[in-house]
């Protein structure tokens, strides 16, 4: 029923889609939404070509959005060229610049750039003379007896077609005049309907801007478009070109000019013609310019057009800051010889506003000086920092009277200094100051009265600095060293420099102005004051003199340090003086040794200088039941890096016997890659291998045999007692290296055959036994080893050696014992001790 409901009306239209002249976009749009073969079976019934219906519906339609811009995605090749082109345009602006100082030309920034954004505006008011033509939209409200709504588009032939009564014609005519043709026909033809007339879709229209536009070329705006409507479609005008002439013109003719400046300096766009198809906008070179810079609130260059003084081209930039010194104004020209020469004028002066000003000129308006009396600065740590107005009295509570609102927190509260000019001879001092003690004590002889022109340095605590950047730029040696700089620098034969240099235990050591007072006392305080590990007995003071013929030589003067801060000391600080004070000897050095394993208290214990190895295990509470004395192990720092340092020279001798074995075997056939892959190994076994440091010691003689030699303990020592252990391990050239369970009666030869004996690279003369406590057993050293059945005991090792004969006769041998000999026993490194 629905169906058949609208293909009635639809139906009944169709003869008249010939002409399309009653049939309102509702009802096409109700067609068009049809499936096409309903669409095609109506058509053929009535006779109907269906693409004529279709495209009459589109004449009715709004006509599509001109497109002023295509969008960024569907630029062309050409336009991509174009785009490289205006860079190499902007990189010449950028020369030109360079060139005249920095200084660029005014008011291109503002028409410049991709118009991609660009889009006229078209929902404004409609004046009433503009002037109906094809392309435009009038749209129309019936209400009354019949209500409807109308967007009827102007053809090419200038005519609408309005319902039932067929075109009007309305191109040529304005918008008044066409609002009123269509009321009155509106008000003849229907009894009882009133229209309302506005504008919908304006027509585009084609125009040229030619000249120096940055894309010179012909544009499709709208038909509302002005002057500067285009400027921006074109992307905006070179810098060669004018903003004070451009021509607009019409069929050959000049209509009207244009000049930017009243726009972007008074806002007056009276000028500002409304363009019709085919106008041109021509924009001519630049004319003269003069460039201005300094104190003025727009340094540029600017085109002169009638302007020919100096006030003129100050108010087209802007006018003097207030910062300006108008009484010496600096005008640089070309005389009539080509000659760049610098003319003067001043501004406050009648003369001066009326100075003919020439085209190429520069004129540069100077800045007041920088205050140069009746002020006080603080820098450094401070929350307000800079310089503040200084009267007769003030003191430093008079502008620092909170030591956490006006320092920040990483400043040091205790100390700062004053920075004197001495006016009559430009020469500095300083004066050293107790914050903490003038502000808490305002008025008192801790705050000290300021003179004009000092400067106070607020500085930093390194405890307070954490590990940003904050404060650190405030710290003592960067605030002071241009105040050491000029120091240096002013001294003389009859005033030598007033710096010292403190070292030692002290928070801030380094070089300082001398303290006014001349007291050590004070220097110490400047550096931040004593760490805990200063001695307060010794100090010395190495001091530059000079005798009676002229020559220099040290002295070193021995202070007590305790009376000197006490203040009863009588030594006097000189230029150039360098304090040494003396750390405690062994201020807060501990030294340790780490018990592990089976001893009854294991931990990590002090030890004092001197004291052994016995006495620290009997304050450990002795050995366990279980404890293994003859299996430990005690280590020692000093020996680890002794080994490490050896372990690096085998290293490099082994690096140099594998390029030996390398370049030997070139040509010796298949043996070469054998002896290779051997010395490799042996080279990756060294690389692996971890210094321990060990030292072979008797910890069960240690402990029980008073007549055995004590050991001093060193800093770092460890000892680890193993328990009782109940296996032989079988290391080296055997098949099957491990560990067997003890059995009493089995020998060496006996181990080895449970581990299938020796390999084809081991050398079985050279078997050797590490015992438990670390020493070793060599064949030749012992006369029991000679037969290999001497039985062993529970934590033995047995180490069958490679053959480093079967290499070649390389000197390997002295690598690979250093290697064991120290690493796993450490016996050898007792002389070194």
């Amino acid at each position: 029923m629905k169906l058949k409901n609208l293909l009635l009306p639809l139906a009944m239209l169709l003869p008249m889609a010939a002409t399309a002249q009653s049939i309102s976009q509702s009802q096409i749009e109700q067609f068009q939404s049809l499936p096409r073969a309903q669409q095609e079976a109506l058509a053929s019934q009535y006779g109907v070509d269906l693409e004529d219906f279709q495209s009459s519906g589109q004449r009715n339609q709004r006509p599509r959005d001109v497109q002023v811009v295509e969008p960024a995605e569907s630029i062309s090749d050409d336009e991509r060229g174009q785009a490289r082109a205006e860079k190499e345009e902007d990189e010449k602006e950028k020369q030109a610049a360079d060139k005249n100082g920095g200084l660029k030309p005014f008011g291109y920034e503002l028409f410049r750039g991709s118009p991609t954004t660009f889009a006229p505006v078209t929902e404004i008011p409609i004046p009433s003379e503009y002037t109906l033509g094809p392309g435009d939209v009038l749209r129309i409200q019936l209400w009354g007896k019949e209500n409807q709504n109308l967007e009827l588009p102007i053809s090419r032939d200038g005519t609408i077609s309005f319902p039932q009564s067929g075109p009007m014609s309305v191109a040529g005519l304005s918008f008044d005049e066409a609002r009123q043709q269509i009321r009155k026909q509106v008000s003849e033809q229907y009894i009882g309907v009133q229209a309302s007339v506005s504008l919908g879709e304006l027509r585009s229209m084609r125009v040229f801007v030619l000249g120096e536009a940055r894309n010179p070329g012909s544009y499709s705006v709208s038909s509302l478009s002005t002057i500067t409507n285009a400027l921006y479609v074109s992307g905006g005008i070179k810098q060669t070109g004018s903003l004070r002439n451009l021509q607009h013109k019409r069929d050959g003719k000049l209509v009207g000019t244009l000049d930017l400046y009243d726009l972007l300096l008074k806002g007056d766009s009276s000028n500002d013609n409304r363009l019709q198809p085919g106008d041109v906008i021509f924009i001519p070179s630049v004319g003269r310019r003069a460039g201005i810079e300094g104190e003025v609130y727009r340094p540029a260059l600017y085109e002169l057009k009638n302007e020919n003084s100096l006030a003129d081209l100050v108010g087209m930039a802007g006018g003097l800051t207030p910062q300006a010194y108008p009484q010496r104004i600096n005008i640089e020209r070309t005389n009539e010889d080509f000659l760049r020469i610098i003319a003067e004028a001043d501004y406050t002066a009648a003369k001066g506003k009326n100075a003919r000003i020439q085209a190429g000129d520069r004129v540069t308006i100077p800045s007041i000086s920088d205050i140069t009396g009746q002020y006080v600065e603080i820098a450094g740590a401070a929350t307000r920092s800079g310089r503040f107005a200084w009267m007769p009295g003030m003191r430093v509570s008079s502008i620092i009277n909170n030591l956490d609102a006006d320092l920040t927190p990483v400043a040091d509260k205790r100390y700062a200094a004053i920075v004197r000019t001495d006016d009559k001879t430009d020469t500095i001092s300083v004066l050293n100051l107790r914050l903490r003690n003038a502000i808490q004590n305002p008025g008192s002889a801790f705050d000290l009265l300021l003179e004009e022109k000092d400067q106070l340095l607020i500085f930093s605590d390194a405890g307070k600095v954490e590990g940003g950047e904050e404060g650190r730029e405030f710290t003592r040696e960067s605030l002071f060293e241009p105040v050491l700089r000029r120091l240096k620098s002013q001294a003389t034969p009859s005033s030598p420099q007033k710096t010292i240099r403190i070292t030692g235990p002290v928070r801030y050591p380094g070089e300082y102005p001398m303290p006014a007072s001349g007291q050590l006392s004070d220097a110490i305080f400047v550096a931040g004051g004593l760490k805990d590990s200063a001695s307060l007995f010794h100090a010395e003071v190495a001091r530059y003199t000079t005798d009676e013929n002229g020559i220099g030589r040290t002295n070193i003067l021995n202070v007590n340090l305790a009376d000197a801060m006490a203040g009863n000391g009588n030594l006097a600080l000189q230029s150039r003086d360098r304090i040494l004070i003396k750390s405690i000897p062994e201020f807060a050095k501990t030294s340790t040794i780490e018990l592990q394993g089976e001893v009854r208290y294991p931990g990590v214990y002090t030890f004092r200088d001197g004291e052994t190895l016995k006495e620290v295990i009997e304050r450990a509470g002795g050995l366990t039941d279980n404890a293994f004395p003859r299996g430990a192990v005690f280590t020692r720092e000093k020996l680890r890096r002794l080994e490490a340092q050896r372990l690096r020279e085998a290293e490099d001798r082994l690096q140099g016997d594998l390029l030996g074995v390398q370049l030997e075997g070139d040509g010796l056939g298949g043996e070469s890659a054998d002896r290779t892959q051997q010395v490799e190994d042996l080279l990756e076994d060294v690389q692996s291998s971890r210094p321990v440091g060990r030292m072979v010691v008797n910890l069960e003689a240690v402990v029980n045999d008073n007549g055995y030699q004590a050991i001093r303990l060193q800093d770092g020592d460890t000892l680890t007692v193993p328990t009782i252990p109940q296996s032989v391990t079988v290391f080296g050239e055997v098949q099957f290296p491990t560990s067997h369970l003890h059995q009493a009666g089995l020998t060496v030869d006996d181990y080895l055959e449970r581990s299938g004996g020796p390999t084809r690279q081991a050398d079985e003369s050279r078997v050797y036994v590490v015992k438990a406590d670390g020493s070793v057993m060599l064949p030749e050293k012992s006369r029991w080893f000679g037969s290999r059945s001497q039985q062993l005991e529970p934590g033995d090792t047995i180490i069958m050696p490679i053959d480093v004969d079967r290499l070649n006769q390389l000197e390997l041998w002295t690598n690979v014992s250093q290697i064991v000999y120290q690493i796993a026993l450490g016996a050898a490194a007792v002389g070194n001790l």
